[in-house]
Order: structure tokens, then sequence, then C-alpha cells
């Protein structure tokens, strides 16, 4: 995975830049979590409200736990019986979580993904914001030439590679039991 254009885009997230990249499904949109300016300008790519707050992707649970209040058992055994995969969870969050990432929420969306480009990207930079290439109200960019079509030069760069042949975008779902996409 160490190609030129991987090593391009480790650089442009530790640069705090914004990076679109091919997911599980769509085509997404991603920066550091960490970095609030890089938060906001995804925001205003997109022209999604901060209130909504935004999935963080990680290579492994224990990417995640610094961000996370501890589970019980059973929520445990739930959200590891989908991991690594398609569904993100919204769970219970420190305060420290900035409210850019869980919007209105007292809880972070969060993911560990499957998707072998991304788990890698995650492997060298981190957890990743993790929203889908498109402005609000537009479908979600299936191809590199939609990511182009929909924000023409304002991504500081986009790592090619190929979906990961689903037809729908990872699924969220909150410990009750609910699903929210």
């Amino acid at each position: 995975m160490l190609t030129a254009s991987f090593q391009q885009a480790v650089h442009c997230i530790r640069q705090g830049g914004i990076l679109a990249y091919p997911t599980e499904a769509v085509w997404g949109l991603g920066c550091d979590p960490t970095n609030e300016a890089a938060i906001e300008r995804i925001l205003q790519l997109k022209d999604r409200p901060w209130q909504k707050g935004l999935v963080v992707v990680a290579a492994s649970w224990e990417q995640l736990q610094p961000w996370l209040l501890p589970l019980q058992d059973d929520e445990w055994s739930l959200v590891m019986a989908t991991w690594p995969g398609p569904v993100s969870w919204v769970l219970p969050c420190h305060e420290s979580v900035s409210r850019l990432l869980r919007g209105e929420h007292n809880a972070l969306a969060v993911r560990v993904t499957a998707h072998p480009l991304v788990k890698a990207l995650c492997e060298q930079v981190g957890p990743l914001v993790s929203t889908s290439a498109n402005p609000a109200g537009l479908e979600p960019a299936r191809s590199l030439h939609d990511v182009q079509t929909y924000f023409k030069d304002s991504l500081d760069y986009l790592l090619p590679g190929e979906l990961g042949g689903r037809d729908q975008p990872s699924e969220i779902r909150t410990l009750t039991g609910q699903r929210l996409r």
C-alpha cells in the first residue's frame, strides 16, 4: 500500500488537508478528526450543518477507545459482531470530543472499517473523519469523476482506488436498536 499516491494521501492528512477516498460503497471525504479547521472545511464544502455530527472511521477498536466511554458487555458484543464492516455505531463519547464531530449529541458515530485502503490509511494516520463525498442533498459520489464534478479543485488530494462493492453507504445504528441510516 505504500504507493506514491498512498504516501501523498498520508501526507495530506498529516498536513491538515481534506482527502477524497473510496469507501465500502461511495466516495468519502476525510480529514484528521482532531483538526477543527479541517472539519469546518469539510462541513463548508458539503454545506452540512455541524449539528448532525460526522462519522469517525478507524482501523481497529483500539484506535477509537480514547474517544469513547466504556461499553457494557452486551453492548460490546452487539458492536463487535458487526466490525470490521460497514456498520457505524453511535456510541457514548467523552465530553472533550469536538462538537463538530458529535453534533448536538453526547455520542459519536464510529466505524471500524473492513475496506483495505481505508484500513491501511487509518493504520498510518489514525482515525479519520468519514463522510460521503457530496454536497448536502445530492447523491453520494460513486466515482472519482463524481467527486471532481462536485468539488472541482476544492480538495487537497483524491486517493485513487476501488469502492468496496456495497450498494448502500454504511448503516448507522444506536445501542437502543435504532437504525439511523
